[in-house]
């Protein structure tokens, strides 16, 4: 997959002249609709593989959610999950591809949880209390997000085999920024391409805060 992003240089927090990641993926009026094009993709080679139960044709059933989280306008085709439908009557076998813009069924959309985790793991206090203003996350969501990037996806054997995919391999004790930090580019392309890459390694089944592989509601 080809990852394509206008514009949205880096951004500079005014306290701290450092980059600053989600003033940058924030700033970023593309970003949004590149996430959702990387989604159509990965829809449109379910769709090419049919039906894994019965072989047979699958249709187009995508829902909607209400995503939380970032500044980003939700509406429209942005605020649905894409999703398929066997045709095949006795079958009707929902396939939910694998998505960036979502893990599993958080309601909180996959770039806040990242960020969040990135930023979680070492911020100063005007950066913690800008994000949660942003995003709308109490610290007790920052902290439940920073353990389950840590325990459940680091721990999960998923992460242990593709984590095989880098050199050096990223910590799953400094998950996320470690598997941040295991790719090149802009702020914006190093975010999508850890998404992709957690995508292509968890499908559309996240490891749950009590350590299952289940899609989980929060």
């Amino acid at each position: 997959m080809t990852i394509k992003l206008r514009g949205g240089g880096p951004s500079f927090c005014e306290k701290q002249k450092e980059p600053c990641l989600y003033a940058e993926i924030f700033s970023n009026a593309s970003f949004p609709e590149a996430l959702l094009a990387l989604d159509r993709e990965l829809a449109r080679e379910a769709k090419q593989r049919g039906c894994p139960r019965c072989e047979g044709v699958l249709d187009i059933a995508h829902y909607p959610r209400k995503p939380r989280g970032g500044p980003f306008a939700l509406d429209g085709e942005q605020g649905r999950r894409l999703s398929l439908c066997c045709r095949r009557e006795g079958c009707r076998l929902r396939v939910t591809p694998p998505s960036v813009r979502f893990l599993g069924r958080r309601v909180y959309l996959s770039i806040v949880v990242l960020l969040c985790g990135v930023l979680r793991q070492g911020p100063t206090t005007w950066r913690l209390d800008a994000l949660r203003r942003v995003v709308g996350a109490d610290r007790r969501t920052l902290e439940r997000w920073r353990r389950w990037w840590v325990e459940h996806v680091g721990g999960s054997r998923v992460f242990e085999i593709g984590r095989a995919d880098f050199m050096p391999s990223p910590e799953a004790a400094r998950l996320p920024l470690s598997l941040l930090d295991s790719f090149v580019g802009t702020a914006c392309e190093r975010a999508m391409h850890a998404l992709s890459w957690l995508a292509g390694q968890f499908g559309s089944r996240f490891p749950t805060d009590g350590g299952g592989h289940a899609e989980h509601a929060r």
